[in-house]
């Protein structure tokens, strides 16, 4: 007989209690104001099926600027604008270095390792920019991320946009060495202005687990029958979020984890469990990597305890 599944709510609420004496662990992403006022004992955790079924404890209604993970979003648009060209601009192996680090792009000719680190989300946003304005392409990321969490009320944080822009040297500084070796073919300042404005999209774990059930679904919104991606896009998505989801800490939440998943300096990760659920988690304070400390342990309890890693019992 197939193991009996989980009592799902029972299960993230038993997380949710158990890590409650240590939340506040971890270091909120101080170096950009809105993000460093953030209350640091907030949590969320928020697990969605195929069925339609959600399940959650903690903060899981309260809308917190998802940052990097929004970066599966744009590139899930990026390649269905062009395809397989994408990687023409941007390599698809995990880069070992902190996300925003120069020295790799110097090294390989301002081609970034993967799209999920800075350099390449950069990149990524110049393709989705292409032949459109700014505003333009940030209203077509919004709308698409909409659509994906079937939620007309998804925004942008607008104060954590500008905060980005004013904070936002090292990215300025990795967008203008890729457009000096060739690698970006718009203005620096509008490839920024949507990559800044998609980081600053706010979500609640709710929402996130809704816009990320196509990836569990094959690539399909199971709830609408709208087909997102197609069933192998779908897989090499969740396999570029297993192996470089988490900048230079992917191998560790790999190895505990055992699920695909994207982080963000909101203290944000979107998980996926192929066929099973797309799983939400916020914790505002990082680890030392810059992904969320208290995060993490819930999908390594979540995962084990439901049986869900993609590596087996």
């Amino acid at each position: 007989m197939p193991p009996a599944e989980p009592d799902l709510q029972a299960l993230v609420a038993r997380i949710h209690d158990e890590l409650a004496p240590r939340f506040g662990a971890g270091k909120v992403a101080d170096y950009i104001p809105p993000l460093a006022h953030v209350d640091p004992r907030k949590f969320a955790i928020a697990v969605v099926t195929p069925e339609g079924e959600t399940f959650a404890a903690g903060d899981a209604d309260e809308p917190f600027s998802i940052q990097s993970v929004s970066k599966v979003f744009t590139l899930t648009l990026a390649l269905g604008r062009l395809g397989d060209r994408v990687w023409d601009r941007v390599g698809r192996e995990p880069s070992g270095d902190p996300f925003n680090s120069i020295v790799q792009l110097e090294h390989e000719q301002g081609r970034p390792r993967n799209p999920f680190i800075n350099a390449g989300a950069i990149t990524v946003a110049d393709m989705v920019l292409a032949g459109h304005t700014p505003r333009e392409a940030i209203g077509e990321i919004l709308r698409f991320v909409r659509f994906l969490a079937d939620d007309e009320d998804i925004a942008i944080d607008q104060a954590v946009a500008r905060a980005e822009h004013e904070t936002g040297d090292r990215n300025f500084a990795l967008a203008h060495f890729m457009h000096g070796f060739g690698r970006l073919t718009n203005p620096v300042a509008h490839v920024l202005g949507v990559y800044f404005h998609h980081c600053a999209i706010a979500m609640t774990a709710r929402q996130l687990a809704r816009a990320g059930l196509f990836l569990a679904a094959g690539g399909r919104d199971p709830l609408t029958g709208a087909r997102v991606v197609a069933p192998a896009r779908a897989r090499r998505l969740n396999a570029l979020m297993l192996t470089c989801g988490h900048y230079d800490g992917s191998g560790e939440f790999a190895f505990k984890v055992g699920l695909p998943g994207k982080s963000g300096v909101g203290g944000g990760i979107l998980a996926v469990a192929p066929g099973r659920a797309a799983i939400a988690v916020w914790s505002p304070g990082l680890n030392a990597v810059g992904n969320s400390l208290l995060g993490s342990e819930a999908l390594e309890l979540l995962a084990a305890r439901a049986g869900w890693s993609i590596f087996g019992g």
